[in-house]
């Protein structure tokens, strides 16, 4: 008797141990769901609209995650593939490639990435040009999360798709630039978003 009883409770600790992490909700109260597109807005207005690829700087290439300067507008819809993506529900504390669904000029893909330490702004860039999926120490850049902020997201960069990496993990936050560009940074004051069905 204690056997079995012993063997019930351990089925139910270790499957209440396993339940999946929380769904990411859209404005409207539904699922994101891969091979959907979004728009990633900001949820206090009078800071700018939705993300969007542009160059900055000298560079025409590679092109930067930016925020819209016009709260107006949504920007560029992106899409999410998660690490898993057998499941079809995009869930909190998971890693996910982030996708412009969209062409450019520059000849590479809209996959968002980690850039290199910028040295005279002291940051770390989102940029574009990384690779979806692969999940590994190559493409370890590529990989980002959304986590639950207050009553709304954020994003987040701390990837865990390759056990034996050494990784920084940092909220995703909004640099304003010496141009007045809203660049989309490492930070540790977190870009409160939400998510709009395209």
């Amino acid at each position: 008797m204690k056997t079995g009883l012993f063997l019930a409770l351990s089925f139910i600790l270790c499957a209440s141990g396993s339940a999946a992490p929380d769904p990411v909700l859209d404005i409207s109260g539904k699922m994101l769901r891969t091979g959907n597109d979004y728009y990633i807005l900001p949820v206090f207005s009078g800071r700018g609209g939705g993300l969007t690829l542009a160059s900055t700087g000298n560079e025409t290439c590679p092109l930067h995650v930016v925020q819209e300067q016009l709260e107006v507008s949504n920007g560029l819809p992106v899409t999410f593939s998660p690490f898993n993506i057998k499941k079809g529900v995009i869930r909190v504390s998971t890693d996910h490639n982030i996708k412009f669904s969209a062409a450019t000029i520059c000849v590479q893909s809209t996959v968002w990435k980690l850039a290199n330490f910028d040295d005279s702004t002291r940051q770390w860039f989102l940029t574009s040009g990384g690779v979806e999926g692969n999940p590994g120490r190559q493409t370890i850049d590529n990989w980002f999360k959304i986590e639950k902020h207050e009553d709304d997201y954020k994003l987040v960069f701390c990837p865990t798709v390759c056990d034996f990496c050494k990784v920084m993990c940092r909220d995703v936050g909004v640099f304003i630039d010496d141009a007045g560009v809203r660049r989309l940074a490492l930070s540790d004051v977190p870009f409160k978003i939400m998510f709009k069905r395209a």
